[in-house]
């Protein structure tokens, strides 16, 4: 999935991190909904401005952020 249409970094928005299309709901507080133990469709519930395409585009932004850190021996 190409992440870089949905995924934006605006220096001035959350401190610079990773949001969504320009929302204040950045890619880590996806990723730790999810990994506390929401499902998408609770997530998109308590997010209506969210789409399961955002929450997909988060997972395949932190799979390529890992994929370059493993590839930089980080």
């Amino acid at each position: 999935m190409d992440y870089r249409s949905i995924i934006t970094l605006e220096p001035g928005k959350r401190s610079g991190k990773p949001c969504i299309r320009g929302l204040r709901i950045t890619v880590s507080d996806v990723l730790e909904y999810l990994a506390g133990g929401m499902t998408v469709p609770q997530i998109l519930t308590d997010f209506p401005e969210l789409t399961e395409a955002d929450i997909r585009a988060c997972l395949a932004f932190a799979a390529d952020r890992e994929r370059k850190l493993a590839a930089n021996g980080g």
